[in-house]
């Protein structure tokens, strides 16, 4: 009877299985995982003491083959266009918002795995940098402007400047 009231309660007995990692967790393991195979083949190969921002940036160009984005180029005549009319011969990409969930992932996997926050590549200037820059790219190539969050003003601390005129 003790066995039927666990089961009904939810108590785990050490021989359960361990509960089903959420689809985040899942997918961070597999990203880890394409990572480090990434690593391996490299020739020669590197290993994870020795990665740099260089081969995360390496590696996130690899995976611009397998990319189902159309990114047009500069010379298309789709350029800057958010709905071309007809297929053309641009190739297809990685989307920002893919790279940028995966290096996110990366970054926590990373420091899960032993490694220091000082030294995670993903967390790198360069990454970020990169990024951004693919962010734009893939928003002018749509033809969708990219606008950078306008930074609050900040007023002196001296308390005798009077405020700026405010025309309409």
């Amino acid at each position: 009877m003790d066995r039927g009231k666990e089961l009904v309660e939810g108590s785990s007995r050490s021989g359960d299985p361990p509960p089903t990692p959420s689809r985040y967790e899942s997918q961070k393991r597999r990203d880890w995982n394409t990572f480090g195979q990434y690593l391996r083949n490299q020739r020669p190969a590197v290993s994870l003491s020795q990665c740099n921002s260089n081969h995360v940036l390496e590696f996130l160009g690899y995976l611009d083959q397998f990319g189902k984005t159309k990114v047009h180029m500069q010379g298309c005549i789709f350029y800057g266009e958010p709905e071309p009319p007809a297929p053309c011969t641009c190739p297809l990409r990685q989307a920002w918002g893919s790279l940028d969930a995966l290096i996110g992932r990366l970054r926590a996997a990373y420091e899960e795995n032993g490694g220091s926050s000082e030294t995670n590549p993903f967390a790198s200037s360069a990454i970020r940098v990169y990024l951004r820059e693919v962010k734009e790219c893939q928003a002018k190539a749509r033809g969708i402007p990219y606008k950078k969050k306008k930074k609050k003003c900040r007023r002196d601390d001296d308390s005798t400047s009077a405020p700026a005129p405010h025309f309409p």
